[in-house]
């Protein structure tokens, strides 16, 4: 008896010193700063709500903490789809002005290592700016900041929630410097060549029905002069 408990102990102790190891590794924190923080070319910025409800769609399997809206919306409970989420969000430019609209496909990545500080989620934006034009965005993301300094802590605080003030880098690929691979599909960007980031602002989140406060920020950068358009944030 006297052996099994301390078997018991250890492999609890184990246990806790792993998820300490895991949690507080200063290697795994994902760096926010990214090559067009630093740029000269011209640049625009697309905002948008990530809170799911206050979006026109959410969409999930209908098993994960955040709830689909609306209400009836169909669920990804198919095998082949079941680990993806779909956001219909409206998109605003630098001044708060509505531009257009923005759909984006979220799935899990079997590339997650999260000893490694990588917690993967493959996405793509289908982007549609009226009398603008149309962008694709093709985007691998690390979300393992956003786990280790908000969702753990919400778990772990006795009010089942997080409040604070955090803004970090989601995009970590697929480009060399980390960043978007970005397609111009029609109107003004037919043909063009760009590049993006997208962050992530929080300052409240639920361990029950996920992101309460919280937004999200697109910034697209030029890789060649192009005409300005509606959501351009470049000064003048």
């Amino acid at each position: 008896m006297k052996f099994l408990l301390v078997l018991v102990l250890g492999i609890a102790s184990g246990a806790a010193a792993a998820a300490g190891f895991l949690y507080y590794n200063p290697l795994t924190s994902a760096d926010v700063v990214t090559p067009l923080m630093v740029s000269d070319r011209r640049q625009f910025i697309l905002n948008y709500s990530a809170v799911p409800a206050e979006n026109i769609l959410f969409t999930n399997n209908g098993e994960s903490r955040i709830t689909p809206a609306p209400q009836r919306v169909t669920q990804l409970w198919e095998g082949t789809v079941r680990d993806t989420e779909v956001l219909v969000a409206q998109l605003f430019d630098y001044r708060g002005q509505p531009v257009g609209a923005g759909i984006k496909f979220s799935t899990l990545s079997e590339d997650t290592r999260l000893l490694n500080g990588e917690a993967i989620v493959d996405s793509v934006w289908h982007i549609i700016l009226p009398r603008q034009g149309s962008l694709l965005v093709a985007q691998r993301e690390n979300r393992w900041d956003f786990f280790r300094e908000i969702v753990v802590p919400a778990h772990w605080s006795s009010a089942d929630s997080w409040k604070g003030a955090w803004r970090g880098l989601l995009s970590a690929g697929p480009n060399a410097m980390g960043t978007a691979r970005v397609f111009g599909g029609s109107g003004n960007f037919d043909g063009v060549t760009l590049e993006a980031v997208e962050y992530l602002r929080a300052s409240a989140y639920s361990t029950k029905s996920g992101p309460v406060a919280a937004d999200g920020q697109l910034i697209f950068e030029f890789q060649e002069p192009t005409t300005q358009i509606a959501a351009d944030a470049a000064s003048e």
